[in-house]
């Protein structure tokens, strides 16, 4: 077999992507004072956002590592089958655009809803708490499996681009998302993610026809692959099992707090559309990228020991450092970190938010005036500790990214994804539906998950969305919904430029 020669650390890549990360770090100390007027501003930038930084911001930070290591890596894997793990979640976020995005942005700005929790707690009256201690505990257990899969996404990168020990990637990582995440909050995490989009979309479009044009083709590519394995080439040659589980990835989409807060902080809820053309343009280019360079890089690296560690997520860091100048492999590496990093930042936002917006400000602290400054240091805080925990928990955790990913948006899609689209467009909706939703949508997940040979047969995402489902209309249909109910749906056709 042959063997795969380490290429050594370039100075100049090294250099191109120290750049870059002190370009994100310089965007999060320019939104720093923005950011500590208040906690509206510190979570959802004011609700002022402009609408080129929500559509890009809403689609990566969606993404993640999954895309440019875990996507990649499947597509080498699997072949051309591996195109349906992106299909879904495009004409998902398609319509959630176009449509269910801009029911939440006007309901938001009339109740001033900051956070998920907020828009529930004022959708259905939840004077004693309960409903958002529900919301909370979930988004925590699945969030921060969430963070720590990107911070070992981080750690990857690091090792399989610059030689650096896997842990030491991973506090890298971890350090790096910290310091300007902590200091901009979202304003920053939007303008850094409408910069990583730029990022993640050249290196996803270029790596691949440049692998191509040297392969001799795409023809040749697909000559090759076929010589490997037949399969490779077949988009149909998987289960009907896995086609569903893979195409219902979708699913989780309006489920993931960190991308309906996207939604939320747009200026004004009739950009949508322009947004959905931006957003949903961006997402066909990157996944076609992913796919592409799984694919080629199969022709490239025939056998799984040819990639550093044997892991196929190394593929696409590997196959760059061979093809690419270095200040362009610079520039990928930072792509990936872009992809890390639009995630990661989101979901420690909704996650802190959670804590000090939803449990302290309005449960423990409820009824009383709170000083605005002193949230957000409260916010900065909890940022710094959960990033501790993310910390510990990737520092533990054995599943490769792809699957640590997928469990973590099939948790949050299963209880949140079907309450939320039940809450905005459905009126006999309730409190206890809701909350018995999102519970039973989590045990699912989470049992599905765990007990052996049942992820084998359909996505953990599919039965926990089904049963939150049928959970909150059969409980919602026994009790009653909340007696404005009708003025606030009112509030969620409306226009609004708050």
């Amino acid at each position: 077999m042959e063997e795969v020669v380490e290429i050594p650390v370039d100075g100049v890549a090294v250099a191109a992507f120290i750049a870059y990360l002190l370009m994100i770090i310089g965007l999060g100390v320019y939104a720093s004072r923005f950011s500590s007027k208040g906690i509206s501003e510190f979570f959802v930038g004011g609700r002022k956002i402009n609408r080129f930084v929500v559509a890009l911001s809403a689609v990566v930070s969606g993404r993640s590592a999954w895309l440019l290591l875990g996507v990649t890596g499947t597509a080498w894997a699997m072949g051309a089958a591996a195109v349906w793990t992106v299909v879904g979640y495009i004409i998902v976020e398609l319509f959630l655009f176009l449509y269910y995005a801009r029911r939440l942005r006007s309901f938001s700005g009339a109740y001033d809803c900051v956070t998920i929790p907020d828009f529930f707690a004022e959708r259905f009256k939840d004077k004693d708490g309960l409903l958002r201690i529900v919301l909370v505990a979930v988004l925590m257990i699945f969030m921060l499996g969430y963070v720590a899969s990107q911070f070992v996404a981080g750690g990857k990168t690091f090792a399989s681009s610059f030689q650096i020990e896997e842990t030491t990637g991973i506090f890298l990582t971890a350090g790096i998302v910290l310091a300007y995440t902590v200091l901009g909050g979202f304003l920053a995490v939007s303008l850094t993610d409408m910069v990583q989009a730029i990022f993640m979309i050249v290196a996803l479009v270029l790596l691949p026809v440049l692998v191509v044009t040297d392969q001799g083709g795409w023809n040749a590519v697909v000559a090759e692959l076929s010589t490997i394995d037949p399969t490779l080439v077949d988009p149909t040659a998987l289960s009907i099992g896995v086609f569903i589980g893979f195409v219902g990835i979708g699913l989780g989409v309006p489920g993931n707090p960190h991308i309906m807060a996207r939604y939320i902080s747009i200026s004004d809820s009739r950009d949508f559309r322009f947004a959905c053309v931006v957003g949903t343009t961006w997402n066909v280019i990157m996944a076609w990228g992913a796919v592409f360079t799984g694919l080629v890089g199969r022709t490239v690296f025939p056998e799984l020991d040819m990639i550093p560690a044997g892991d196929e997520e190394n593929l696409y860091p590997f196959l760059a450092q061979e093809y690419l100048p270095s200040i362009i492999f610079g520039a990928v590496v930072a792509s990936i970190f872009a992809a890390i990093m639009s995630t990661a930042d989101s979901q420690l936002l909704v996650a802190a938010s959670s804590v000090v917006r939803d449990v302290y400000e309005k449960i423990i602290k409820k009824g009383e005036q709170l000083p605005q400054k002193l949230l957000v240091l409260y916010s900065r805080l909890v940022v710094v500790l959960l990033v501790i925990g993310a910390l510990i928990f990737g520092m533990l955790a054995e599943q490769i990214v792809f699957e640590l990913v997928l469990f973590a948006w099939a948790g949050l899609g299963a209880s949140l994804g079907p309450t939320s689209i039940l809450a905005l467009y459905w009126k006999r909706t309730t409190r206890a539906g809701v909350i018995a939703g999102m519970f039973s949508g989590a045990i699912v997940t989470i049992a599905w998950y765990y007990i052996p040979g049942l992820t084998d047969i359909i996505y953990e995402l599919i039965p926990g969305a089904l049963v939150g489902t049928l959970a909150t209309v059969i409980v919602s249909l026994m009790t009653d919904p909340p007696e404005d109910t009708e003025e606030m749906f009112r509030a969620m056709r409306e226009d609004s430029d708050q």
